[in-house]
């Protein structure tokens, strides 16, 4: 068994955990991911960036940052014509969020999400919004990377095969809906993602390689330490990246 990383709140004994620390909390999913990738990819991405960030992430007055538990269940509604997908909805998803900043504000000092599922983002925008007009130092990042398609693409097939390359099936990948996903999205809503894809992919994993979703998730970890270093927080709650303009993200139906 590999000894706990020091940021591993799970793995750590109550009194190695220091009052008032930085605590980040990985948000994922399970759902689909089209016939190649495994259903808890979301929940995989959020974790490892949010892992690498705390490792990045210089230790304060209250020592190194830690690492929650992934909240593993999210908001997966326009999934729900796959089976394997597990969705427990906006409402159910805003209480553990809230009850859970509400609990962690008892010791610890900033709480950030880091969110690895497109479909959690009007939860947490909500959710965090009202922690914060409660008083509470809390807010959120996602992982999205500007230009990647929505969803089981080359992006997302290139992030897996670089962090969990035996989880990836290639040889069942298939191309779905290319369209850009702000044409998708009326359809997504209104029908979900079958009606709209009968694969579930929506973009094209051709040309996916481990060595482009190193690059991919080493951009998403550098975005969410400037980001919650410099702790500058837009009216949802959303960290915002200090160094550019916030583009549009693309990965918005993951």
């Amino acid at each position: 068994m590999h000894p706990a990383s020091p940021q591993d709140l799970a793995r750590t004994v109550w009194p190695a955990v220091t009052s008032n620390a930085l605590v980040l909390v990985p948000v994922g999913s399970i759902e689909q991911h089209g016939p190649h990738l495994p259903l808890d990819t979301d929940s995989v991405i959020a974790r490892a960036v949010a892992e690498r960030a705390a490792d990045a992430l210089p230790s304060g007055p209250s020592g190194p940052p830690l690492v929650a538990p992934t909240m593993v269940y999210g908001a997966s509604g326009e999934h729900a014509g796959f089976p394997g997908t597990v969705s427990i909805g906006h409402e159910a998803l805003s209480s553990v969020i809230v009850e859970m900043v509400r609990s962690l504000s008892l010791w610890a000092g900033r709480v950030v999400f880091v969110n690895g599922h497109g479909g959690n983002i009007r939860t947490l925008d909500a959710a965090v919004g009202r922690l914060r007009a409660e008083g509470h130092d809390v807010a959120w990042t996602g992982c999205g990377v500007p230009g990647g398609d929505a969803h089981a693409g080359r992006t997302e097939t290139s992030v897996m095969l670089h962090l969990a390359p035996r989880d990836v099936r290639l040889d069942a990948a298939v191309t779905g809906d290319i369209r850009p996903l702000s044409v998708l999205m009326p359809d997504l809503v209104a029908r979900g993602v079958r009606a709209v894809s009968p694969s579930g992919v929506l973009g094209d994993p051709t040309g996916a390689s481990a060595e482009e979703g190193r690059e991919v998730v080493e951009s998403m970890v550098s975005a969410t330490v400037r980001r919650i270093a410099a702790g500058a927080v837009d009216t949802r709650g959303r960290l915002v990246d200090p160094e550019a303009p916030r583009p549009p993200m693309t990965k918005e139906v993951q």
